[in-house]
């Protein structure tokens, strides 16, 4: 008998699926949604995750640790993940500001 866990293979197909969502700039930040697989398993991961990250913002220089620790028990429990941080997240793009220009402001009625 061994005391380490079997290495889960990249075959293996995921035992469930969680949405982890950024609410906005008001405490809580965060919340998470388990699109399918098991509800216990589930559960316990919501748990886990909002123990890491219910308090951080997503500009807190905490949070990146903690998005690195959840993608990890992620991983660890074969749970496929999808971060919603509210912008594009990409690895080439650099954060810019998104402004939109407007041409033509409202017709607005006289009197």
């Amino acid at each position: 008998m061994s005391n380490f866990a079997e290495p889960t293979t990249l075959n293996e197909p995921p035992r469930g699926h969680a949405r982890i969502v950024y609410l906005g700039s008001v405490s809580p930040h965060w919340e998470v949604y388990g699109d399918y697989g098991d509800q216990n398993l589930l559960e316990d991961f919501r748990a886990r995750v909002l123990a890491r990250l219910i308090l951080l913002p997503r500009n807190d220089p905490q949070f990146r640790r903690n998005q690195e620790r959840v993608s990890k028990d992620a991983e660890r429990e074969r749970i496929s993940i999808e971060w919603e941080l509210g912008y594009p997240v990409s690895s080439d793009s650099v954060a810019t500001p998104v402004v939109y220009a407007v041409d033509d402001v409202a017709a607005v009625p006289s009197e």
